[in-house]
């Protein structure tokens, strides 16, 4: 079993998704308009160019997402983070710093008592992030 994470944007995904395979050093293995889907006829033009469905494969994991429509909103996210455990100091410091460009870091990423790197940030697009490295790496 494995849990994927589904992010659902204000129609920013495609943009964000983009920004996550950059930064994670992923893969978009799928990422499909509202105007590619068989009911694209019933969808408004305008409508067409925000994403569906998208899958980014990093490693064995997936994160998926999609846009929401204009009138069902999706509130600020809050409430939850996405938990990343990486193999070494370096790659927690890559990857930090990547999602960290234009967000806000809410705690520096630095060594606690419970791991060699620990951070916490909100990245550009409003998704919280902790970045783990146990302390054996």
């Amino acid at each position: 079993m494995k849990i994927n994470p589904y992010l659902i944007f204000n129609g920013d995904c495609k943009a964000a998704f983009t920004f996550y395979a950059e930064s994670l050093k992923g893969q978009i293995e799928a990422m499909l308009t509202f105007g590619e889907t068989p009911a694209a006829e019933h969808v408004p033009k305008d409508l067409h160019n925000l994403i569906i469905h998208t899958r980014l494969a990093v490693g064995d994991q997936a994160i998926m997402g999609s846009d929401t429509t204009p009138d069902r909103p999706t509130d600020e996210m809050s409430g939850c983070s996405i938990s990343l455990n990486v193999d070494s100091i370096k790659e927690a410091e890559q990857v930090f710093s990547a999602l960290a460009e234009g967000g806000q870091v809410q705690m520096p990423l630095e060594a606690t008592f419970w791991a060699a790197r620990f951070g916490m940030l909100v990245d550009r697009f409003g998704v919280s992030w902790m970045i783990n490295c146990e302390k054996d790496q």
